[in-house]
């Protein structure tokens, strides 16, 4: 059978400079080897993994981002009941602490019924926690100075994020 003998010589090669021969690869012979795809799968994973902790990541500052802007809202709910309520706000009505998990029951004037509803609000915002809390200072001069503090627990913001967090808004009424 000469055309085998032929076949056989073409495949072998001799190697300069060892002396060894190396077989060629026949010109019919496509595709990859197993160490090819395997290596090209494992770059692929470690690729996917990475999007996947950014995907984290991302999830986790958005959520934190939303809970600061839920803070902002709620800090201006309750400064505009105050500035409904002006002259209560300024004789310093409304300064008070109240905590999401004991939101005060009283309702006998609007300060009052109007913090028990911002409590309740934060509570829903944040979680009925005792670290969910909110505090109203208005300055005792008169002067319209008022302070509101919003403290919620922040687990959302992950890693990076501090678990504990507050948030203040200073304005004049």
């Amino acid at each position: 059978d000469g055309d085998g003998a032929q076949l056989m010589n073409a495949r072998h090669k001799p190697c300069a400079n060892t002396g060894w021969r190396r077989f060629a690869r026949p010109a019919q012979v496509h595709g990859f080897t197993l160490i090819e795809v395997l290596v090209a799968v494992l770059v692929l994973s470690i690729g996917f993994l990475g999007m996947a902790g950014l995907q984290v990541r991302a999830l986790s500052s958005n959520n934190s981002a939303a809970a600061r802007s839920m803070a902002t809202i709620d800090s201006y709910s309750v400064l505009e009941a105050m500035r409904a309520d002006l002259a209560n706000a300024r004789a310093g009505s409304y300064n008070q602490t109240v905590q999401a998990d004991a939101c005060p029951s009283d309702r006998s004037s609007l300060a009052a019924a109007q913090l028990a509803q911002w409590c309740a609000q934060l509570g829903a915002d944040f979680g009925r926690f005792a670290s969910t809390t909110g505090v109203v200072e208005c300055d005792a001069s008169g002067s319209g100075y008022c302070t509101v503090t919003i403290r919620f627990d922040d687990t959302r913001a992950g890693a990076a994020g501090s678990a504990a967090r507050s948030f203040q808004t200073r304005v004049v009424l």
